[in-house]
């Protein structure tokens, strides 16, 4: 094995106006095209409701650019950084580091719920402390893990648009079904006819140079290989199963809902002891 260049990446902290002494807080990782307006709307509209938010930038301190071409390397990466994010909010003084959750879109959705995989809390969670939620966003939930049944006793909330045609719904459906019948706190909240990126600030379009997940599944092999389960071989964005074009933009409606069921939860969860 060899070792990884080190990088350095940062983020911006969203502080709320405290009303305690140490405040709960969400680490926040970005989808695919970056750290873009709804990232920074929903760092707001947490801080409305006492949490503080770390917007971590994944991209630019990796010369990442933005929307580039498809490297779903990208949300296995992102999981280390909610773990340094995790770290690195439990030493500041104004947080709380015994209630901490992570969230995420899209990419940063699928690092949020293979976060919750206890052999990656093993890998890169600082001692002595866990995420206390995990919520993914239309998350790619197209990878079988090895030991993926070992997940974290935490809760779990996925948000996904039924009409998702870049990363499709029925995946996420199967996984939480899965990790529900093992007795895991894990909920899938489907918005109907809501596209990916529902919760975005421009308004939905096509995207015909960008192409779906499709039936397209993946699996970890031996040594951290992650292949298209069907070739044996590293996925391609042009692999039989994937889907040509996709459509992604804001749903007014199920964002609002959304802002309802994540607000609602996070203070749920926050209090428990």
């Amino acid at each position: 094995m060899t070792e990884g260049i080190p990088e350095t990446i940062t983020g911006a902290l969203y502080l709320p106006l405290r009303t305690e002494a140490r405040v709960p807080a969400v680490t926040l990782l970005h989808g695919g095209g970056g750290i873009e307006g709804n990232a920074v709307r929903w760092a707001r509209t947490l801080n409305g409701s006492g949490v503080a938010v770390f917007l971590i930038d994944s991209y630019t301190g990796r010369g990442i650019p933005t929307h580039h071409p498809p490297d779903y390397a990208d949300g296995r990466t992102m999981i280390v950084d909610a773990y340094r994010g995790l770290a690195l909010l439990a030493q500041h003084p104004a947080v709380d580091p015994a209630r901490i959750a992570v969230m995420g879109f899209s990419k940063g959705g699928e690092a949020a719920l293979y976060a919750s995989l206890t052999r990656f809390q093993r890998m890169h969670a600082p001692a002595g402390l866990e995420f206390v939620a995990y919520i993914a966003f239309y998350p790619p939930c197209w990878i079988t893990f090895r030991s993926d049944e070992e997940v974290s006793d935490r809760p779990i909330r996925l948000l996904h648009g039924t009409a998702d045609d870049w990363t499709p719904i029925e995946p996420c459906q199967e996984d939480v079904a899965r990790l529900q019948r093992q007795g895991k706190d894990v909920q899938l909240l489907a918005y109907p006819g809501a596209p990916h990126g529902f919760d975005m600030l421009w308004p939905r379009q096509h995207f015909a140079a960008y192409r779906g997940l499709g039936t397209c599944r993946l699996e970890e092999r031996l040594a951290g290989e992650i292949v298209n389960r069907a070739t044996g071989q590293p996925w391609r964005p042009t692999d039989a199963g994937t889907t040509e074009g996709v459509t992604a933009g804001a749903d007014p409606g199920a964002y609002a809902e959304a802002v309802k069921a994540v607000t609602a939860f996070l203070t749920d969860t926050f209090k428990r002891p």
